[in-house]
């Protein structure tokens, strides 16, 4: 099983590539670009980032679930959720050398 990249794994890297900027100043930097990124799917709904892909948040209907251990019916309340999609560039980089 493959590790998850972290938050501090982009920071290293990041730091071991800059000897100009210390740790701090990179995970500082990382914390503002993501802080970016959230603050622009919450207000426009949309982030695009070209070559790579876009997120898009969209809200979901109140609808009706089950207790799976009580089998007893509940109301699920409306959210907002957020979406992934590759661009078409990343996608086809994703899958070279796999069949279609």
């Amino acid at each position: 099983m493959n590790k998850s990249l972290t938050k501090a794994d982009i920071v290293e890297t990041i730091y071991s590539q800059n000897l100009e900027l210390n740790r701090g100043e990179v995970k500082n930097i990382v914390e503002d670009l993501l802080a970016l990124m959230k603050k622009a799917i919450k207000d426009s709904n949309t982030l695009l980032l070209s070559g790579f892909g876009k997120f898009e948040a969209y809200g979901k209907d109140a609808r009706k679930g089950r207790n799976p251990q009580t089998e007893e019916t509940i109301t699920l309340p409306s959210r907002r959720v957020v979406v992934f999609r590759l661009s078409r560039k990343f996608r086809m980089e994703l899958n070279k050398g796999f069949p279609q």
